[in-house]
């Protein structure tokens, strides 16, 4: 395998432990969920199977694990007082982490949802739910608490809004939306949605 090596300093601790999460990632892309094996990611990310057994007791778990310390976490403005700038930072960090490889193995995991509807669960609500959900949702919601933003406004529809458009985006042009993209979907659909201005 291609990310196996030889000949590699001893890793330990917290380095060992994220260097198994990546193989767990570059496994999952290159043979499929299905014949995801710890001794697979182990080969992968030159350490011995054993230590992967004491921390994490399956595949699954692994992947939840390795998901849940990849996936990005929304900070909105502490004081609530730049809602279009969160908003534009929020889809940025969306557009960053479909460059990585737990994004484009996302699939793979999402594939399974007939077939191990258990294990995606979980990873829906161990690790996207976890991290806040959709993105925005966590600055919406921020904001609401804040009186900014009417509660009544944040429908499903409306908080799926960015996320939503910039999937389409990235299917119909084939390519991330930049910023003149994020910039739009900001200030033409999620501020007027919740009945505000762009400037807000």
């Amino acid at each position: 395998m291609s990310g196996a090596a030889s000949g590699r300093t001893r890793r330990r601790g917290a380095e060992l432990v994220d260097a198994i999460r990546a193989a767990a990632i570059e496994e999952l892309i290159e043979v499929g969920f299905g014949r995801l094996t710890m001794e697979g990611i182990a080969k992968r990310a030159g350490t011995a199977k054993t230590s992967l057994y004491r921390r994490w007791a399956s595949p699954r778990e692994l992947l939840i694990d390795a998901y849940y310390e990849q996936f990005p976490q929304e900070e909105p403005s502490p004081a609530a007082d730049d809602l279009r700038g969160d908003l534009l930072r929020s889809l940025r960090l969306m557009v960053d982490w479909m460059r990585t490889p737990s994004a484009r193995a996302l699939g793979t995991i999402m594939f399974e949802r007939e077939r191990d509807p258990e294990f995606v669960a979980a990873m829906v609500s161990r690790v996207f739910d976890a991290r806040g959900g959709r993105f925005t949702k966590t600055v919406l919601r921020h904001y609401a608490d804040h009186g900014v933003v009417d509660p009544a406004r944040l429908t499903p529809v409306v908080v799926d809004i960015g996320e939503a458009l910039v999937l389409k985006h990235s299917v119909d042009a084939t390519a991330l939306p930049g910023e003149e993209e994020l910039a739009a979907i900001v200030d033409e659909a999620i501020l007027p949605a919740l009945g505000l201005p762009p400037s807000q």
